[in-house]
């Protein structure tokens, strides 16, 4: 089948709006435990060599690759060359992985790298051209399934019987990935990306050197964190002993603690009714506002705290201003980094969950928001091919660990090392990236544990030890799916009540004078905003997930 889109499309494809979904919230890890500072969203990569990688070791052809779930290596019998566009600010010919991938499966790779910068409307030229890659990734999962079912990009689940990895994890073992990121008639189009979280990512911090110096215990639940702020208050008066940079998103923060969070926020689904509700009229939001009202009422809270500029925030967390936080779980060791020479007994750590569940946002394990999808095309079967490869156990350790012996040895602790990178104070996936075309977005499928990705500081370790040895996580909400014309439908309305909320939020907060009746008067107000007709939609696709389960 042609992969020409349509001139219906190529309109489409030129007006719609790009999600390119970064690597999410993670940072980048090195292997001997650093942190290159990067926010929560992937950063910019380190400078260094973009020399061609050390040429892999010659194998026999009967080369031992590890698990590869099923596929017999070579993937094809015969030379073959596809394109894959990614975006990248270095390129990536002849590196170690696109040299061993053509080794192992015969397929030579033609990674068509953009800058990150450039990628959103390099997709759109592109996709408007009608001229596909043969792998792309970035569009909005439900112009992905029109294109597909305009026959453009292939349905994967139509290939599951020469898709072994694909069809264990997904037609197996996750069932639910195909209703919930397939279309009406049960055809998935984005390649799914398994276990890429880390279990704990973000939550509060605190300053254990200033809670050591001054005989304060760190909390365990939520009046204990109550009177830890007072203390630091009375101890440092002029400080407000919690500071925030993440706006009116410390609301959604923080929702978690009570039961209401969710990455639909302010919409969650709740377990015990079983619907979709919206949180910012439940009993649990008003308790929310109001703990953090008394908190800020006392002087415990920054009174810049819906405003505060990154900048700001790290002057005040890295000297006697502030002392709580809510952030990355890199900024443990970043902050320490930044500050230790002039104080080397700064001591930022994990704190446990604040609100009445004392529970985090639970990850998910699979996603498929990435669109990865494969044109439809002479390749197309090639490609898909890979894409399994690149899912099952050898590929997943080609991507995100490289090759054992030629460009990474393991250490005493179990952890990688690469030795051409020894100079190298920070070895991060970006690091592997530019050396050897490791961890290119888009192609870490499944990533293994064992790479510097999951290799957690000292600091990190313990936070998610604290987190996942007393299993505390809230419950992931049910990924729904929506139709486009749904999606049209929720859009507006939700817009408009999320800003409503966050006003009324920081109002409540602010202002000496609201009180139960503003409140009572606002949630009468969230029913003129269209709170039912949305709702009622969220709880059709619930009843549709659900039907498909």
């Amino acid at each position: 089948m042609s992969n020409k889109l349509t001139r219906k499309w190529v309109v489409l494809l030129l007006a719609c709006t790009m999600l390119i979904t970064l690597l999410a919230a993670c940072g980048s890890k090195s292997n001997n435990g650093g942190n290159n500072g990067a926010s929560g969203n992937a950063g910019s990569n380190n400078s260094g060599s973009n020399a061609p990688a050390t040429t892999p070791a010659t194998t026999p052809a009967a080369a031992d690759y590890g698990d590869t779930g099923g596929l017999t290596l070579p993937l094809v019998d015969k030379p073959t060359e596809i394109t894959w566009m990614v975006a990248a600010d270095f390129n990536v010919d002849n590196t170690l992985v696109v040299q061993e991938l053509e080794k192992r499966t015969g397929i030579k790779v033609k990674f068509q790298t953009v800058p990150s910068a450039q990628y959103k409307d390099k997709l759109s030229v592109t996709l408007a051209s009608g001229d596909l890659p043969d792998i792309f990734y970035g569009l909005p999962l439900n112009d992905l399934k029109e294109i597909g079912q305009e026959g453009g990009v292939a349905a994967i689940n139509d290939y599951t019987d020469m898709l072994p990895n694909f069809n264990k994890l997904y037609m197996e073992e996750n069932p639910w990935v195909i209703s919930s990121y397939g279309d009406e008639n049960g055809k998935l189009y984005s390649w799914p990306i398994y276990e890429l979280n880390r279990d704990v990512n973000h939550g509060f911090m605190y300053r254990k050197d200033i809670f050591d110096a001054n005989g304060i215990q760190p909390w365990t639940d939520t009046e204990s964190f109550y009177q830890a702020m007072k203390q630091l208050k009375e101890i440092y008066p002029d400080s407000y002993p919690y500071a925030s940079k993440t706006g009116v998103g410390i609301f959604r923060d923080w929702a978690y603690g009570w039961g209401i969070g969710s990455f639909e926020y302010p919409v969650f689904y709740n377990e015990g009714a079983g619907q979709w509700q919206l949180a910012s009229t439940t009993a649990e939001h008003k308790a929310q506002l109001d703990f953090m009202k008394t908190l800020y009422n006392e002087g415990l809270v920054d009174p810049e705290f819906i405003t505060d500029t990154t900048d700001s925030w790290t002057s005040k967390m890295t000297t006697d201003r502030s002392f709580v936080t809510w952030d990355w779980i890199g900024r443990l060791d970043l902050f320490y980094g930044q500050v230790k020479d002039a104080n080397p007994d700064y001591n930022l750590r994990y704190g446990y969950p604040v609100g009445p569940t004392g529970n985090i946002r639970t990850l998910p394990k699979v996603d498929a928001n990435f669109a990865l999808a494969v044109a439809q095309n002479k390749n197309t079967e090639a490609s898909l091919k890979l894409l399994d490869y690149l899912t099952s156990e050898s590929g997943s350790q080609l991507i995100s660990l490289g090759v054992e012996g030629v460009n990474y040895e393991w250490d005493a602790n179990g952890k990688p090392v690469y030795p051409e990178l020894a100079d190298r104070e920070v070895v991060d996936i970006f690091a592997l990236g530019e050396k050897y075309g490791m961890w290119l977005e888009s192609t870490y499928l499944r990533p293994d544990k064992r790479s510097v990705y999951f290799n957690f500081t000292e600091r990190e370790q313990e936070a998610q030890d604290m987190i996942n040895n007393d299993n505390r996580f809230e419950a992931l909400d049910p990924v729904l799916n929506f139709t486009a014309d749904e999606v049209s439908a929720i859009v507006d309305i939700k817009s408009s009540i999320q800003t409503a909320a966050e006003e009324f939020n920081t109002k409540y907060i602010l202002d000496p004078a609201f009180g139960e009746a503003q409140w009572n008067e606002w949630v009468a107000r969230t029913e003129s905003l269209g709170v039912a007709k949305m709702l009622e939609i969220y709880n059709a696709a619930q009843a549709r997930y659900e039907a498909a389960q």
